[in-house]
């Protein structure tokens, strides 16, 4: 690479940018973010500063295609991911996006294979994948802590939306809402249903699930009317993996409890491990395991090991956990190599997922995975 430093355009000024990504990217003395784009030019400006990045736009396609810049992150609206990721793989870029690339499987996974063939690397805000805990569980799995998986149960709860009044925003709704349509389970669901195909290191084979609206209207931005919004605030399946294992997946954003609400267990023969990435107290997250000889869960202390650089268990989770799958992103451009974990392949994977619970809603049925490409 010609620069000593990898160089960053960030797409997108808003809260998750601020919180999670610029700071994620400024944490690390390898990378420089050079540019930041937003359509709301003032925006741009203002954070830019705020950030002292170089360079503000409202152009995100002279962005892309500018030569010098090396990565393109993706922090917009979600029905922008998909134009905006093909457009900087197209341009060479290395892309990080959130959630999701595309709302079909197959969109995904072609731009997966397109990265791929290019020598690019590709990653999803998948971002509870790179929780120290999750981290430190995934390495106990693969020490053979747990042994032989029988059980994989996760959670994404929190009260975030619980109030109508809190609005969402349009561009999290879909344009069609005769049907009830996918929210909770897509934008909240993606990271837990993640983390089950990694810690169980299968692929899920088949799937049942129901989805319910529990809140029938809410506010959306820039309106201070209750708007009906026929949108799924819960959900929850029941899966089979290809090695065997079963597991249930439980997403909502109008269940009481602390943001983010993520929670991943797996039962063995040999031994059982809870990851709880719930900011209480001050905490990030906790971790208990136990083992047949000492059925009673026991929290585990986080090896410093798995921390980002500065990073501890009362830092915010945003920034925490941000900050290690930014590192790790990082490391696998510096590196070069295979490795590429979370990628948008993993990506075209979880949307599988979600695109065949939702067709078994639809059609009140189990549905087998892979779908048909």
């Amino acid at each position: 690479m010609a620069q000593s430093k990898l160089r960053v355009g960030v797409l997108g000024a808003g809260r998750w940018a601020n919180m999670a990504h610029i700071p994620g990217w400024q944490r690390d003395p390898r990378v420089e973010v050079v540019a930041l784009c937003d359509v709301e030019k003032d925006l741009a400006r203002d954070v830019a500063g705020k950030f002292n990045i170089p360079e503000s736009t409202d152009d995100w396609q002279a962005l892309i295609s500018r030569p010098d810049i090396d990565v393109i992150d993706i922090v917009t609206p979600s029905n922008t991911h998909h134009e905006l990721a093909v457009a900087a793989v197209g341009a060479g870029k290395h892309v990080l996006s959130e959630k999701p690339v595309a709302h079909d499987f197959r969109e995904t996974l072609r731009l997966a294979g397109e990265a791929k063939s290019k020598g690019l690397k590709t990653k999803l805000g998948f971002t509870f994948r790179y929780t120290p805990g999750v981290q430190f569980a995934k390495s106990l799995i693969d020490e053979g802590f747990v042994g032989r998986p029988f059980i994989f149960n996760g959670y994404e709860q929190n009260s975030q939306w619980l109030d109508p009044q809190t609005p969402l925003r349009r561009s999290q709704m879909r344009e069609d809402q005769s049907l009830l349509q996918v929210v909770s389970l897509e934008g909240y669901g993606a990271p837990i249903i993640d983390i089950g195909r990694w810690w169980v290191g299968a692929e899920y084979s088949s799937v049942v699930g129901t989805m319910r609206n529990f809140i029938p209207e809410r506010k959306v931005w820039g309106s201070d009317q209750l708007t009906p919004m026929n949108i799924d605030d819960g959900d929850v399946f029941v899966a089979e993996f290809g090695n065997g294992v079963i597991g249930s997946i439980q997403t909502s954003f109008v269940t009481i409890g602390n943001f983010p609400g993520v929670e991943a267990r797996i039962f063995g023969d040999k031994g059982a491990i809870i990851c709880r990435m719930v900011e209480e107290f001050g905490v990030a997250e906790t971790i208990k395991v136990a083992t047949p000889d000492s059925v009673e869960f026991k929290e585990m202390e986080i090896p410093r090991r798995f921390y980002p650089e500065g990073g501890h268990s009362n830092e915010s989770w945003r920034s925490l956990f941000y900050a290690n799958l930014i590192k790790d992103f990082i490391d696998e451009i510096v590196e070069g190599g295979e490795k590429n974990q979370g990628n948008f392949a993993d990506g075209a994977a979880v949307q599988a997922v979600i695109n065949a619970v939702e067709l078994s809603v639809r059609e009140r049925r189990w549905v087998d995975l892979p779908l048909e490409r």
